[in-house]
């Protein structure tokens, strides 16, 4: 059970397991602060506060750009006092091929996923010393142990994350803070929906096969969901979690791709 008295920010908390994150933590009273790209969008907005049920503070938050940090985690100071929860969960996803592979998104990638990471963390770190408790999760892949083919920016940017949460978690283990991350295969959220209807419409598959193929990718023959996710989550978070850092949980269904 997480505290009432916690703040939690959520990164990449519109969509994805970075909604469903910010749902839990919500559910178990921590004040839920998300930053997002499309945090200035009224309508993905006004469908997140329905969805939870309850007004939560969203703005928007490019993780890449040091100023929209500041002034993110600005305004969540000035209007709750600190910080003791960080998610990052945002994310991207492309593929190419290591030949010709195209410098913009190697650099979106290893942006997003591994500096934006180490920004917000390096924006918290502080703070949660100087408070003498902390929680930071790093949302990482099962790519971040096993390499895809065309997947090398991806794959270099999620097995960064664990050196990261290595030299974090030692920073911060004398003062209560503590660093982990979670590496999980497949999660059934919007992205995946997407290569899956994506491979639908280039293929002779049905929608149905597609999906089957996915599930199969594991031993469970079952999709992680990203509820699931949110409850491991939940419990790094909370007091229970003190003794966890320095580590990175596999939610991998048996799977090793």
């Amino acid at each position: 059970m997480v505290s009432e008295n916690r703040v939690a920010v959520i990164t990449g908390g519109l969509s994805g397991m970075g909604l469903q994150i910010a749902k839990r933590l919500h559910a178990s009273g921590a004040t839920v602060c998300i930053g997002a790209r499309r945090g200035g969008d009224v309508d993905a907005v006004s469908k997140l506060r329905a969805t939870i049920g309850a007004p939560i503070y969203v703005g928007a938050l490019d993780v890449r750009d040091s100023e929209s940090i500041a002034g993110f985690i600005g305004v969540v100071v000035a209007n709750h006092g600190k910080v003791d929860i960080l998610v990052n969960a945002a994310g991207v996803y492309e593929e190419a091929p290591v030949i010709d592979h195209p410098d913009d998104m190697w650099d979106a990638t290893i942006d997003t996923n591994l500096t934006g990471t180490f920004k917000m963390i390096r924006s918290v770190m502080g703070m949660m010393k100087d408070q003498a408790w902390g929680r930071i999760v790093n949302i990482a892949s099962v790519a971040a142990h096993n390499g895809m083919a065309d997947n090398a920016a991806y794959c270099a940017s999620k097995a960064g994350l664990l050196g990261l949460g290595r030299c974090v978690s030692l920073e911060g283990a004398a003062y209560g803070v503590t660093c982990t991350s979670i590496s999980p295969t497949w999660v059934e959220t919007e992205m995946l929906k997407q290569f899956v209807d994506q491979e639908v419409a280039e293929s002779d598959l049905t929608l149905a096969e597609v999906r089957a193929k996915y599930e199969a990718s594991n031993p469970q023959n079952k999709l992680v969901q990203p509820e699931e996710i949110a409850e491991l989550v939940a419990f790094l978070v909370s007091d229970a979690g003190r003794a966890i850092t320095m580590e990175d949980i596999q939610v991998n269904a048996g799977s090793l791709w």
